[in-house]
């Protein structure tokens, strides 16, 4: 049985609004010579991750970002529109309020929580992720390290990745 998702890339694009969005594919692809589509695929799951921290800000708000550095250069430079980024958090995104942005590097991460905590916060995503926007594919791989670490490291099908529920607490 397939899900259809119920956020679409096209969805977010909108909440994002052409003319920002175009603005952003276009600096980044400049930036770092990666293809149009590429970078297209970074915005949109950017993108999902806002709209997955303003959905469900009582699991994910305060987590570690789950994503590539890319995506967060991406999430940086919409918080330096400053108007527009406002926008986008207090009226488009379904939470109605600022996602601030707290920088913490991975290595320091990792030495915070322990490998449990680190898996019980990664698994909290791909539930809420499969939900809103359906089942990772093989272009989410790129940009959602636990994911490819799922898939690649641990050899879990993008089909049993999608079935993984939030660890019990």
């Amino acid at each position: 049985m397939t899900t259809q998702p119920r956020i679409s890339a096209e969805d977010l694009r909108a909440l994002l609004g052409d003319s920002l969005y175009s603005e952003v594919v276009a600096h980044f692809a400049e930036k770092t010579d990666a293809p149009r589509e590429f970078v297209e695929r970074q915005v949109t799951e950017c993108l999902r991750y806002l709209y997955l921290v303003s959905r469900h800000r009582d699991r994910l708000s305060g987590l570690f970002l789950p994503v590539e550095q890319d995506i967060d250069e991406i999430w940086h430079y919409l918080i330096l529109q400053t108007r527009e980024y406002r926008t986008l958090c207090e009226e488009r995104l379904p939470g109605k309020f600022f996602i601030e942005h707290r920088s913490i590097a991975y290595e320091d991460y990792q030495q915070e929580p322990g490998r449990e905590q680190a898996l019980e916060e990664a698994l909290r995503w791909i539930p809420l992720y499969c939900q809103e926007f359906g089942p990772f594919d093989e272009g989410a791989l790129a940009h959602w390290t636990i994911v490819r670490f799922l898939h690649a490291q641990m050899g879990l099908s993008l089909t049993d990745i999608a079935a993984l529920e939030p660890m019990a607490v």
